[in-house]
């Protein structure tokens, strides 16, 4: 067995693999990136190396600086995560040469399976059923024209080397197409270092399922079952579950067949996975293999009981897996929401900031959290915005969920954007708990995005009732209290007094029922964990000036708490104006300028590009809402722009 690891990679991934690492006995060593310096994986490995500027193509994209640091730390093994050089079959080559094993598949596979072009092709010799489209790389950009022409629209033009989402863009005309090839260029060279793309038809509505893959050098090949990936927005994952809701077992046993079928026919060994499309109707089309640790792997490791990394560093170490198929079965349902630091507000764009408060749920039986941050660490606009990700597990999907939703309303984020809400949010959506959803789910239901303070709590009185609790205990009222709790257009009156002295808690009269609170909650606490009539309730609770900001259940709601002459006056109140930014084009969030398309004089249209900006290796296009005059621009091409920063003003 290896005695020392280097983990090429940073993030959560970096911190989870190390974890079994060291379960294992393993020393492990952390690469890093000048904007990494001080990063979570860096404080909890054994050793760390330097490797380069902040850009990923000068740090983690650089296989000599990441073999040198192999060697530097004479590591006997590296493991590469995901994304980032993990299906770049020109790092285990050059490994070799210095005799440094890559814990993964071998450079070939990689080389035939991590291209979507040659992973077509293959899979269409050994009659897996794949999707129509061209099976070129594109030159340019009418080439891209031409191909999605022939197919018929509406396209997907894809990255030859993608992943994660990225270098994606669907075309449903001639424009389209233009535009969506020069993006999808532009983001696959960003991210893989490879800017060839491809087109192949669009299945509309699909269910997007994958099968993971494990193999050792001793012709063992298994599979430990599926994962629902249908969740996604810009084609990145959200929420993931093992096992689907939506596959039969005639179904689920047929992809499991084929995804045998190729990783036996390229040889595969390591873990990986192969994914497929799937209609309305259950017919599925293999979509691409990553040969690679996914990101959600998590939520098998849940359901069958196996550490996939464990068992890629065993196979590197030509170990056998010591499994048949017979061996593994799975046991009950687990769920895995993927924290991000972006803005579901503005259509879910990234953010950055400084984590001024971070507070984990608390991990028991059935709960786990990956994280790569810590409180006080920064999250910049150089690599993914992945925070961590959530995994729940029950004996049944029910069960899974509402651990799910207990852990999201403990699960605590300050100084930065986050879509904690909005998860809860969409696991709570009838479409999803009846398992009636496809990959559109998230444009469908939430097409401008969400905004916790416009979510609907299932029960406002209750949270009126709790902002009462909290604001007399802030104001030590340990007497019976007349007040009434003010937000988004509800009045609730209520009466809170003292439970009896045995007992610690508050009882509080509304007009509608009375609750009975039991627990404890001092000032300055930003959870309030109580029992409520029987029922556990965890409240997020942020004071805002003299109001009150209670989060659960998805909602983020606003509350002024007031004694009843005082809430007879606010009504006359007159509400301050919002300013006027009609006039500019701001920029949507933080990012790097990278196109600047219009000058001081312009005449431009609505919907003609202004700039493009560049962020946690997205591009995105921002254009004018109106038609008008170019009168100011306030920036230039390179500049590093704040959210709501203003980039043109028009006459």
């Amino acid at each position: 067995m290896f005695e020392k690891i280097l983990i090429a990679n940073r993030g959560e991934i970096a911190c989870r693999i190390a974890r079994t690492a060291r379960c294992m006995g393993i020393k492990t060593v952390a690469v890093y990136s000048e904007a990494d310096a001080e990063a979570l994986h860096v404080r909890v490995m054994d050793e760390a190396v330097p490797i380069g500027p902040s850009a990923a193509r000068d740090s983690y994209l650089s296989i000599a600086n990441i073999v040198n640091a192999a060697v530097q730390t004479k590591a006997d093994a590296l493991h590469p995560g995901y994304g980032f050089l993990s299906e770049n079959s020109e790092l285990p080559d050059a490994l070799a040469e210095v005799g440094v094993t890559f814990i993964g598949p071998s450079a070939s596979v990689i080389r035939m399976m991590g291209d979507k072009i040659e992973a077509r092709k293959l899979a269409r010799e050994l009659d897996v059923s794949t999707i129509p489209g061209e099976g070129d790389a594109l030159a340019n950009a009418e080439d891209a024209v031409a191909a999605a022409r022939a197919i018929g629209y509406p396209v997907m033009i894809k990255a030859a080397a993608g992943g994660g989402g990225k270098g994606m863009r669907i075309a449903r005309d001639d424009d389209e197409a233009r535009e969506g090839f020069r993006f999808a260029v532009n983001e696959a060279h960003s991210s893989f270092g490879d800017d060839r793309v491809f087109v192949e038809k669009l299945i509309e509505g699909p269910r997007h399922i994958e099968i993971q893959i494990l193999a050792d050098n001793h012709g063992t090949v298994v599979h430990l079952g599926e994962r629902e990936c249908s969740i996604q927005r810009r084609h990145q994952k959200v929420i993931e579950e093992s096992p689907s809701p939506f596959l039969d077992d005639g179904v689920r046993a047929a992809m499991a067949e084929q995804a045998v079928t190729l990783a036996r026919a390229v040889n595969y060994r390591s873990a990986g996975t192969v994914e497929f499309i799937v209609d309305s109707e259950k017919k599925f089309y293999f979509l691409e293999m990553n040969a690679r640790l996914q990101v959600e792997h998590p939520v098998t490791e849940f359901v069958t009981g196996i550490d996939l990394v464990e068992q890629m560093i065993r196979v590197a170490a030509d170990e056998p897996l010591g499994l048949s198929q017979k061996d593994i079965a799975t046991h009950g349902w687990a769920i895995e929401s993927r924290v991000y630091a972006e803005d579901p507000s503005r259509e879910f764009l990234p953010a950055t900031g400084r984590l001024v408060r971070y507070q984990l749920p608390h991990e028991s039986t059935g709960v786990r959290v990956d994280s790569g941050f810590e409180a006080g660490d920064t999250i910049g606009i150089n690599y993914d915005p992945l925070i961590a990700k959530l995994i729940c597990h029950g004996v049944t999907r029910d069960d899974a969920l509402e651990k799910m939703r207990n852990a999201l309303d403990a699960y605590l984020i300050r100084g930065i954007s986050h879509n904690l809400s909005f998860l809860t949010a969409a696991i709570t959506h009838p479409r999803f708990v009846g398992g009636e959803f496809t990959t559109g789910f998230i444009e469908e239901e939430f097409p401008t995005g969400f905004n916790p303070a416009d979510s609907i709590h299932e029960d406002i009185s209750l949270l009126a009732a709790l902002a009462g609790v909290v604001h007399s205990r802030v104001w030590r009222r340990s007497d019976e209290f007349a007040c009434v709790a003010v937000t988004a257009g509800h009045r609730v009156p209520m009466i809170v007094r003292p439970l009896e002295a045995e007992k610690s808690g508050w009882s509080v009269m509304t007009p509608t029922r009375t609750y009975a609170f039991t627990g404890h909650w001092q000032v300055g606490l930003l959870l309030f964990k109580a029992c409520v009539d029987g029922v556990e309730l965890c409240v997020q609770v942020d004071r805002e000036g003299d109001r009150w900001r209670l989060t659960q259940g998805g909602s983020s709601l606003v509350f002024a708490v007031l004694t009843p002459r005082a809430a007879c006056l606010a009504q006359f109140m007159l509400a301050r104006p919002l300013p006027d930014f009609s006039r500019l084009v701001l920029a949507p969030m933080p990012g790097l300028l990278v196109s600047l398309a219009v000058r001081e004089g312009a005449e431009v249209k609505a919907g003609e590009e202004i700039a493009v900006i560049e962020a946690m290796k997205m591009e995105n296009q921002i254009r004018a809402e109106r038609e008008g005059t170019i009168s100011v621009v306030h920036v230039a091409l390179g500049d590093l722009l704040e959210v709501d920063q203003p980039i043109v003003e028009f006459e």
